[in-house]
């Protein structure tokens, strides 16, 4: 089954009158549906159709690009400085404002692990941080031997 560069059908040809067809029109022959019954051929500028499936596909990436939202993770310590804990927030509120996750957590260190009380309040300062422009998504809670909480940005 032959189609033209029009999007006729030309109706059924053997592969040597197809391929004087494509010539004579300036075209290439391509292979559409091969497992088909009868194989459907279309004369068409490859190139160029090349070339429009590609722009498709980077078109298709870029849209699925923008729903997928990044994770960003700050970790934090149960000893943490003020200053450092400063700068984890003023970086955190940066990447928030661009839309992205974050997720704060919290490693334990030795015998730290005896005192969770303690992260917990350093999540709860770090989220009392951010809270004009984001809401916890996931409470703070306990994987192993850290803990974790997550914060989305505000709609």
């Amino acid at each position: 089954m032959v189609i033209g560069p029009n999007g006729e059908q030309l109706g059924l040809k053997s592969r040597q009158d197809a391929l004087t067809l494509a010539n004579y029109a300036g075209f290439d022959l391509v292979l559409m549906s091969e497992n088909s019954n009868p194989p459907v051929c279309k004369i068409m500028d490859y190139n160029k159709f090349r070339y429009e499936k590609k722009k498709k596909s980077k078109e298709a990436m870029k849209k699925q690009r923008e729903t997928i939202v990044d994770t960003k993770e700050f970790r934090l310590s149960v000893t943490i400085d003020k200053h450092d804990f400063d700068t984890r927030v003023r970086n955190a509120r940066k990447n928030l404002e661009k839309g992205s996750k974050i997720k704060a957590s919290i490693r334990f260190k030795g015998r730290q692990i005896a005192h969770p009380e303690l992260a917990k309040e350093v999540l709860e300062k770090f989220s009392n941080e951010l809270s004009d422009i984001s809401e916890v998504e996931i409470q703070p809670k306990f994987e192993g031997r850290s803990i974790f909480m997550q914060l989305t940005p505000k709609k």
